[in-house]
């Protein structure tokens, strides 16, 4: 056994690390996704600008080319009747022509590096929308085989999972059935087998009462002895109960769960268990009602044991080819989700119901008690129809 929970224990480490190593380049891609994402903003900003410098360098440069035609119209006609204006004029004219000459080059120069600057970016744009295609087909692809891995190959897991509770379920029923045999043994000792070294020793007494003091006083020791054997035969019909209800074979299930309630009351005192069948009650085949009486049986055992619960309520209603139980109580309650160590009772009640082929439904929170519902298929499992008006 411990061999095997090894091999569940590896076979669940290897998958766990296998999603996880899927998951996290998952997570690697879409960080690379979402910095190509960043940088592709902060260039779509920067050829923003660049374009407006583009705009604006354009335009100077249009101004200046006007105005060094005009500069060079000035210096032709200064240079053709230099005669005609002063050595400070011409110098003036030349001066203004060279200037306009030396920053429209600039201009233009500058024009030509930010052009191929926003050529640059638009390049390196295109190669980064080419990146982030890829990531993000990438991502989704991932995902995809993430999905497949976690719901197709979900059932793998379930099944190791499965296999797992029942060899620790095995443990635990052994463990469980040398402890009711310890409780069983308990129970006969410290009731029937001392009630009825008590009455060994009784009869002795009434023995040598009937010779010291008379058949009166034998008499009323006989009453008292009377009483004592009718505690130790409730004693051990309490305990043949609780092994198997006679009742179940000779009346059925809905007359033995009514039984057990109002037995259960009686030695569980202040507690109240209501008990309601609605519907024709059927006879159903023996191990069909034995495991149906269980299922009824820990949930009641469960509320009081477990839930400290008060007050519990049965509910049997019968369908035409299902029969549905519920079983509520006002105790603790637990959480559904928080796996709890030794909770075996639980697990053999799925065990039950999925031999029966039936559903079963857990609703509980904590301080807000517990509700146990199960939809349990008739089908062939009827063999006596038996009409029993509605309670």
């Amino acid at each position: 056994m411990a061999e095997n929970t090894m091999d569940i224990q590896r076979l669940e480490s290897i998958f766990d690390n296998m999603v996880n190593v899927m998951d996290k380049s998952k997570n690697d891609i879409f960080s690379i996704s979402e910095q190509s994402r960043l940088t592709f903003q902060e260039m779509q900003t920067e050829i923003a600008l660049i374009k407006e410098e583009i705009s604006r360098v354009i335009d100077e440069g249009d101004n200046l080319e006007d105005l060094t035609r005009h500069s060079r119209r000035r210096l032709a006609d200064v240079s053709k009747n230099f005669m005609n204006y002063s050595e400070e004029e011409v110098r003036k004219a030349y001066e203004t022509a060279n200037d306009l000459l030396v920053r429209l080059s600039i201009n233009r120069m500058e024009e030509k590096q930010l052009r191929a600057r926003r050529d640059d970016l638009d390049r390196r744009i295109a190669a980064l929308l080419e990146t982030i295609d890829k990531a993000d087909h990438l991502i989704n692809q991932v995902t995809t085989v993430i999905s497949y891995l976690t719901s197709d190959l979900k059932k793998v897991g379930e099944a190791l999972e499965t296999a797992r509770k029942k060899q620790e379920f095995a443990v635990q029923i052994i463990q469980a059935q040398e402890e009711e045999r310890k409780r069983l043994s308990r129970d006969i000792h410290d009731g029937p087998a001392q009630m009825l070294a008590n009455v060994l020793l009784r009869s002795g007494l009434i023995e040598k009462t009937f010779t010291e003091r008379g058949p009166n006083e034998a008499i009323s020791e006989l009453h008292s002895l009377k009483e004592m054997v009718r505690n130790a035969l409730l004693e051990v019909r309490r305990i043949i109960y609780d092994l198997r209800p006679m009742a179940l074979d000779d009346l059925g299930l809905i007359p033995t769960l009514r039984k057990y309630s109002q037995t259960t009351m009686e030695y569980e005192k202040g507690t109240t268990i209501h008990f309601v069948n609605n519907g024709s009650e059927r006879r159903l085949e023996p191990n069909f009602e034995v495991s149906t009486f269980r299922l009824v049986q820990e949930c009641i055992t469960n509320a009081l044991k477990h839930g400290k619960s008060r007050d519990v309520w049965v509910k049997v209603e019968w369908l035409r080819d299902t029969m549905n139980i519920v079983v509520k109580d006002n105790g603790k309650g637990f959480d559904v989700n928080q796996s709890k160590e030794k909770s075996f009772g639980i697990i053999g009640m799925r065990e039950r119901i999925e031999l029966l082929k039936g559903e079963m439904k857990i609703i509980s929170s904590v301080g807000n008690g517990t509700t146990v519902l199960f939809r349990i298929p008739l089908q062939e499992n009827i063999i006596v129809e038996k009409g029993i008006g509605r309670e």
